[in-house]
């Protein structure tokens, strides 16, 4: 027997789930809004733009890509976090800002793992070590031997703190020994001039800012840092095969959707950029980018980051990695 306090629930419950359906079945109507943390250029910025007409093209609306550059993501994460759960503000973000920035700062505005609906990976890139031609450093075994004769040890540049060139470096240390010093830049650009110039020892750094370098016999590749080898660098193993079990780390980009966001809409949402991934000329641009096209579902994506923030959470602990 129902109670009468239930009636008016149960009366309005199909017409509740009614209107949900209606909203995905129709979405979108109006132009999406997906929002980089990062400033236009950089590479988060040049995969959000290649696939924005693929995606436009699948969803018949226009997609704005907005640029909330500073604080390494967290202002692009408020901005999305504090959005409509409609699907219509989306975030393009890497592993900083979803992953590894509420154990680097000592105050975050959101918290990802809670305030973000995962809908795809869109990439993924393995970085390579590099060191310069002059170097007396051929492999890994070379560095961490060396960092470990030498005084002070070893000295390496990245992109700033919290980056995945640092985050790299950082794992590198912790899984030898080697005692290495990480020097924060405003940028790769900077960090791979120092390192040409001899103020650095090696970086790691992504394969389209270091092939052309490597190509022209003014760096040194020691090892890539995925758990694969790459077609452009065939000869150079893994870190892994170089002598450090287990080690893989990786940039990705991925988009999410502020949290409690339709299912119906956030399948709609990845089905059009698992599409826009699957054209030749997208693929082709990635390939030149020295990264990997992805689409993974939302589910896969949401337990990739969970582990990666297990792994973050350990990462720093350890090595005392703070941003002030």
């Amino acid at each position: 027997m129902r109670t009468p306090w239930l009636r008016p629930f149960l009366c309005t419950l199909p017409l509740s789930l009614a209107a949900c359906c209606v909203q995905a079945a129709d979405f979108p109507t109006k132009p999406i809004h997906i929002v980089v943390g990062f400033a236009p250029g950089g590479a988060s910025d040049i995969v959000a733009r290649l696939l924005q007409p693929e995606v436009q093209k699948r969803l018949g609306q226009p997609i704005v890509i907005d640029n909330r550059p500073g604080a390494n993501g967290n202002i692009a994460n408020d901005v999305v976090a504090r959005a409509e759960a409609d699907g219509y503000t989306l975030l393009l973000g890497n592993p900083g800002p979803l992953v590894f920035n509420p154990f680097l700062y000592k105050q975050v505005p959101v918290d990802p793992a809670k305030a973000f609906e995962p809908v795809t990976q869109l990439t993924e890139s393995p970085m390579v070590i590099v060191v310069p031609a002059k170097s007396p450093l051929n492999s890994v075994a070379d560095l961490v031997s060396s960092a470990k004769a030498k005084s002070g040890g070893l000295s390496y540049g990245s992109a700033g703190n919290g980056s995945s060139m640092h985050l790299a470096g950082a794992t590198l240390q912790m899984r030898t020994g080697a005692p290495l010093v990480h020097v924060p830049y405003k940028g790769s650009g900077p960090a791979i001039t120092d390192l040409l110039g001899g103020q650095l020892d090696f970086m790691p750094d992504s394969r389209s800012t270091t092939m052309p370098f490597i190509r022209d016999g003014r760096l040194r590749p020691l090892a890539v840092t995925g758990d694969r080898r790459v077609a452009d660098l065939p000869e150079v193993p893994t870190v892994a095969e170089a002598g450090v079990p287990d080690f893989k780390v990786t940039t990705w980009l991925g988009v999410v959707a502020p949290a409690g966001t339709p299912k119906p809409v956030i399948k709609r949402l990845h089905d059009a950029f698992n599409e826009a991934l699957k054209q030749p000329a997208v693929r082709t641009r990635l390939d030149e980018l020295g990264t990997y096209p992805m689409g993974s579902a939302p589910e896969a994506f949401g337990r990739a980051m969970e582990q990666e923030r297990k792994e973050a959470r350990q990462l720093v602990q350890q090595t005392g990695m703070k941003i002030e």
